[in-house]
């Protein structure tokens, strides 16, 4: 016969090999964006741990930006010293950082064709390796006192943080919580507990000493436990600034 009769395995066999040429090369291709993912993120985390010793400027194309992720320093500052946050370098920051932020940072990079650098963080001062003297937000900045938020995680703020850290925000505000606190717990205090005749001069003791009380406890809390006024601490890498 001219034309050889058709092996039905060998072709079996010529169509798996085939299959399995594909398959490699598929798992090859695969590996190599894997692998070049892997670097890229593992800049990404280098870049996030490294010390800021000059202020970085990424030079991000604004025709590309979100104009509503874009704040200054000082509505970051507000934010900070209302709700007692600190806002620092991202290397002090003790938490895990998602993969969705290096995602974004990845993001940022290719659209704009550069490496960022100088990253932010904003988060309560537990979540951060202070050096001894529940919703972190991702900046880089770009420049003149602003910033890009790139990422926020976490779980938001407690609904009343604002007014419980009032307080701290200065010393005004700090004595009339303490004054407030001193007359509420003198009228705490049962009539005729220390004499039998109520009368507005032992009210005035009572809530005098009341008031010297809770004074040397805030003096105690101050300064043997090292703490600060918000704006004195927003911006400080010092657990005891």
């Amino acid at each position: 016969m001219l034309f050889p009769k058709t092996n039905l395995l060998q072709k079996l066999h010529l169509e798996k090999e085939k299959q399995k040429q594909s398959e490699d090369k598929v798992l090859g291709e695969v590996k190599n964006i894997l692998d070049q993912l892997d670097k890229t993120y593992s800049r990404i985390e280098d870049n996030l741990s490294q010390t800021n010793i000059s202020p970085e400027v990424n030079f991000f194309d604004f025709e590309l930006l979100d104009s509503d992720k874009i704040f200054h320093i000082d509505q970051i500052k507000n934010l900070c010293i209302d709700y007692r946050l600190r806002f620092l370098d991202s290397k002090y920051f003790k938490g895990e950082i998602p993969v969705e932020a290096l995602s974004k940072i990845r993001k940022l990079e290719r659209e704009h064709a550069m490496e960022i650098k100088g990253f932010k963080i904003i988060a309560p001062s537990r979540l951060f390796k202070l050096q001894d003297k529940d919703d972190p937000l991702l900046f880089a900045p770009i420049g003149n006192g602003y910033y890009y938020l790139i990422h926020k995680w976490g779980n938001d703020l407690h609904p009343f943080r604002k007014m419980m850290m009032w307080p701290f925000k200065n010393v005004g505000n700090l004595i009339f919580v303490i004054v407030l606190i001193s007359y509420l717990a003198t009228l705490l205090i049962p009539n005729g507990l220390f004499s039998k005749s109520n009368s507005v001069a032992e009210f005035g003791i009572l809530f005098f000493f009341m008031f010297k009380s809770i004074v040397a406890v805030a003096i105690f809390y101050g300064f043997a436990l090292g703490k600060n006024f918000s704006p004195a601490i927003w911006n400080s890498k010092y657990f005891n600034a």
